[in-house]
């Protein structure tokens, strides 16, 4: 497939590496040539510097017989008039476009934007998909990472293992025995930075970030069991009153259960917008940092703090004065995957990385027809793909134990008939079935090859 990814930043340069990775033709286009020459030098693309939204630089990039063009700059502008230049002029079949600003996104979501008007076949919001991300943690605060699969039947869980773990030192394939009922599987161990697919021999250890598939009714079982037990989130504090802050704020004052929030917000303008959109939310204006205002906000009787501002040290130091003055739970929000390794150290309880969350957004939308959801992990170490069994795919009517995966490959979780089955070595898996699957990024092209959903995208 010929895709066209506009905008060599942090967010078209992970998009550009994993296509590329699975051997699609993809061209880069950015107005900076150093990001060019980066994507160029280091990934297996072509790169063309000039405004993705003009014409002859879309017809230079080979927009003619494009298949796909995703319009990932930092301007909301740009990436739409790409769209439309993409669909007037060559009439590219699929367009995907990154948009900030909550003003169009509010028109186009209330269609008062047709697609004959502004041909944009999916709209990608950072902001939404990081308040979602963020909704997530804090529905389950003592896991560092989690996402939900299989039309949320089944979720992953990314879990840090303490010292006070119940089942450290002990085979995983002991753990299958040991709790039989338990549907919960884990796919991936970090251990000292590198991230794997465990053996059945392997054990855990202390210090290890593992990744687990459970079905979505023993979620708080499998927290347990790895030690940790989730909290009642009933005091909120949310630092950064944007889009982020204010999607988050607005989607806990619906939630059946009473959460009671208070938002600090640096920007007295950015502040009373917020004051002005939210009912129940108290926002408070001031620095977040500020020893004297968190302890305005009730942070000592706090349940989480969630830190969403647009500074990642801002973020992190909240973060850090909240829990030394007893917030149990904080979340930060992350940009910079080099602050990544500090989360240990700082005591932070989990975090959300924005690139990560839209890579992974649009990648859902970029995959094959029968791939029905893809999530990356980390900085792209990781894919967790969702596919459908094709009668033509290798794997159908296998075990699992016969077919050829990758070392770095494991199912977490199989549908059969709206069931969520666990799968073992005797799961036979049929046409229809639907798979979740933990890939490692070099794996990728394999798993597809075995799925065979790399001949038509759309």
């Amino acid at each position: 497939m010929k895709v066209i990814i506009c905008g060599a930043g942090q967010v078209g340069w992970q998009i550009a590496r994993h296509l590329s990775v699975e051997r699609n033709d993809v061209t880069v286009v950015d107005s900076n040539p150093e990001l060019v020459r980066r994507a160029t030098d280091n990934l297996d693309v072509q790169g063309i510097s000039g405004f993705a939204s003009y014409p002859d630089v879309l017809a230079r990039a080979g927009a003619k017989d494009a298949d796909m063009i995703i319009a990932a700059t930092h301007s909301d502008e740009v990436n739409m008039v790409t769209c439309q230049v993409a669909h007037s002029v060559f009439a590219v079949p699929r367009k995907i476009a990154r948009l900030r600003a909550q003003s169009y996104l509010d028109a186009i979501y209330s269609d008062l934007y047709r697609r004959d008007h502004l041909p944009i076949d999916v709209v990608i919001s950072p902001e939404r998909e990081v308040a979602e991300a963020a909704l997530s943690r804090l529905a389950v605060p003592m896991a560092f990472d989690t996402e939900q699969f299989l039309g949320g039947r089944a979720q992953l869980l990314g879990i840090a293992l303490g010292p006070d773990c119940p089942v450290l030192d002990t085979p995983l394939r002991q753990l299958t025995d040991l709790f039989s009922t338990l549907r919960a599987v884990v796919v991936g161990v970090r251990r000292e930075g590198t991230l794997f697919a465990p053996d059945p021999g392997d054990m855990l250890f202390a210090g290890d970030e593992i990744y687990v598939f459970t079905h979505v009714d023993d979620a708080e079982r499998t927290m347990e069991i790895f030690g940790k037990t989730n909290p009642k989130q009933e005091r909120v504090v949310i630092v950064g009153g944007g889009n982020v802050g204010l999607a988050v704020a607005r989607r806990l004052e619906k939630q059946a259960r009473r959460v009671r929030v208070r938002m600090i917000e640096r920007s007295r303008q950015i502040a009373e917008r917020a004051a002005d959109a939210l009912e129940r939310t108290i926002v408070l204006n001031g620095d977040g940092l500020d020893a004297a205002l968190l302890e305005e906000a009730g942070i000592d009787r706090a349940d989480a703090i969630l830190t969403v501002t647009d500074d990642d040290k801002v973020n992190l130091l909240a973060a850090v004065r909240a829990k030394a003055k007893g917030c149990p739970m904080a979340i930060s929000l992350v940009n910079d995957p080099s602050l990544l390794p500090l989360m240990g150290p700082l005591e932070i309880d989990a975090y959300i990385n924005p690139r990560s969350t839209t890579v992974s957004s649009i990648l859902r939308h970029v995959r094959h027809g029968r791939v029905r959801g893809v999530y990356s992990i980390g900085d792209a170490e990781a894919e967790i793909i969702e596919a459908q069994v094709l009668s033509t795919s290798p794997i159908a009517g296998n075990m699992i134990r016969d077919i050829a995966f990758p070392e770095g490959v494991l199912i977490g979780a199989v549908l059969k008939d709206e069931t969520v089955i666990t799968p073992r070595g005797d799961t036979r898996l049929e046409e229809g079935d639907v798979i979740s699957l933990f890939a490692l990024t070099a794996d990728v092209p394999e798993v597809e090859r075995l799925l065979q959903v790399s001949i038509d995208f759309f």
